[in-house]
C-alpha cells in the first residue's frame, strides 16, 4: 500500500488518521533512526534540566526554563522527522510518550520542591502520571496499546506551558493554566480507563 500523501496537517501532527504499521506492537524496535536519536537526546536532557533547576536556589531560572522548553519542543521535531523521512519505529512509539511523562514529572518535582505551583495540584498530576505509567505496563503485558486520545494530547499544552512559566514568573497565571492542564489530564485518564475496561484476555506471561 502506498504511503499517504504528506500534507501540512500530517506534517505538524494535526492529522493522525494514519497509524504507521512500523509502530505496531508486533514490529521490531528499530532504535537506530533519526527520530529516535532526537528522542534519546530529549531523554538525556532530563538530568541536565534537574541539575540546573536545583542549582538555581529558588527554582526561578531562565536556564532551567530554556532547557525544559527545548526538551518539550523537540517532541515535535522527532515527530516531524519521522513523517519527513518515513523512519517510523516501535522503539519511537514507546520512547516518545515515556520521555513526555518523565518531563512532566521532572517539572512537577522542581515545582514542588520550590513551591512554584500549588502543591495539591502537583500531587494530583504526579499521581496521574504514575498511574498512566502503571497502566502502560499493564497494557504491554496484555498485548494492548494505550493510544493517546485528543484530550490527553491537548492537555500537554497547558500543563507543560504552566510548568515552564512557573520557572520564570510563578504566580496566579501559571497556577490557573496548570489547573486547566490537570483538569484536562484527568478527563483524558477517565477516557483511557474506559477503553481499558474493554480489554479482553488474561495478562501475558512474557517479561
Amino acid at each position: 500500500m502506498a504511503e499517504p500523501r504528506l500534507t501540512f496537517r500530517r506534517l505538524v501532527g494535526l492529522d493522525r488518521s494514519v497509524v504507521p504499521a512500523e509502530t505496531a506492537r508486533d514490529q521490531p524496535l528499530r532504535p537506530f533512526t533519526l527520530p529516535n536519536a532526537i528522542g534519546m537526546l530529549r531523554f538525556a536532557g532530563l538530568p541536565v534540566f534537574l541539575v540546573v533547576a536545583f542549582s538555581s536556589g529558588d527554582g526561578v531560572s531562565f536556564q532551567a526554563a530554556a532547557i525544559y522548553f527545548a526538551i518539550a519542543g523537540a517532541d515535535y521535531l522527532d515527530g516531524m522527522a519521522a513523517r519527513l523521512t518515513g523512519q517510523y519505529s516501535r522503539f519511537g512509539a514507546l520512547l516518545d510518550p515515556l520521555v513526555d511523562r518523565l518531563l512532566v514529572l521532572a517539572g512537577v518535582v522542581v515545582s514542588w520542591n520550590f513551591e512554584l505551583l500549588p502543591r495539591w495540584l502537583l500531587g494530583v498530576l504526579a499521581a496521574r502520571e504514575l498511574f498512566m505509567l502503571v497502566m502502560s505496563q499493564i497494557a504491554l503485558r496484555r498485548g494492548q496499546d494505550v493510544s493517546i486520545n485528543w484530550v490527553g494530547r491537548w492537555a500537554v499544552w497547558p500543563t507543560m506551558s504552566a510548568l515552564f512559566l512557573a520557572m520564570l514568573y510563578p504566580g496566579l497565571i501559571a497556577s490557573l493554566v496548570f489547573g486547566l492542564g490537570v483538569l484536562m489530564s484527568l478527563l483524558a485518564t477517565a477516557l483511557y480507563v474506559r477503553v481499558a475496561l474493554q480489554w479482553e484476555g488474561p495478562p501475558s506471561t512474557s517479561s
